[in-house]
């Protein structure tokens, strides 16, 4: 015989087992009904197809390496020396671009398509008796969640004001398609 202390237990297993299934198929969201037009969510602006490629070179804030400035070039004309935890803004023409930092140790080439962006990140490496930096042309998704954590880079550091185009100051610093993205679609109703 079963003692009243664990039938009391077993009942309340064998209710909890009956039970669940019936509350997991209650909870299942109800399927939702195809919004009608005046409903329907507003497209994202697409990219503006005539416009110049960007590329947004940015550095996280970081204690190791702060006191450091490595320069940026880009098809072998100097642009700026780099902040910590600043970006610039660079346009250019579309197709090969060749940019790398002043040590020519790292850097990339990229194929600049017209409207789109591009995020390079700068790093400082620790060396035997002075630190470098690093470049590294990232993922858009990832440049443009970083860029969010950085300020504009000021003035005093931009050498070529004819391609960089963002900078602490400059009249008309364009802001990532993503912000933009996201200050439409608050905008509207």
């Amino acid at each position: 015989m079963i003692s009243p202390r664990y039938s009391l237990i077993l009942m309340m297993l064998l209710a909890s087992i009956l039970v669940s299934p019936s509350i997991s198929q209650a909870q299942e969201p109800a399927a939702s009904p195809t919004p009608t037009p005046a409903e329907s969510p507003a497209p994202a602006p697409a990219v503006v197809s005539d416009a110049k490629p960007r590329i947004y070179f940015y550095r996280i804030k970081q204690f190791a390496g702060s006191a450091l400035e490595p320069t940026v070039y880009c098809d072998e004309k100097e642009l700026a020396r780099m902040d910590n935890g600043r970006y610039f803004v660079v346009t250019l023409d579309p197709g090969k671009h060749t940019c790398r930092m002043g040590d020519k140790q790292t850097g990339f080439e990229v194929d600049m398509k017209t409207g789109e962006e591009y995020y390079a990140k700068i790093s400082i490496e620790a060396g035997v008796f002075k630190g470098r930096g690093r470049l590294t042309l990232l993922a858009k998704e990832q440049g443009a969640f970083e860029l969010k954590k950085v300020k504009l880079l000021g003035a005093d550091k931009v050498k070529d004001k004819t391609l960089v185009t963002g900078f602490e100051g400059s009249e008309k610093t364009p802001a990532p398609a993503t912000e933009k993205k996201a200050e439409t679609s608050e905008n509207k109703p």
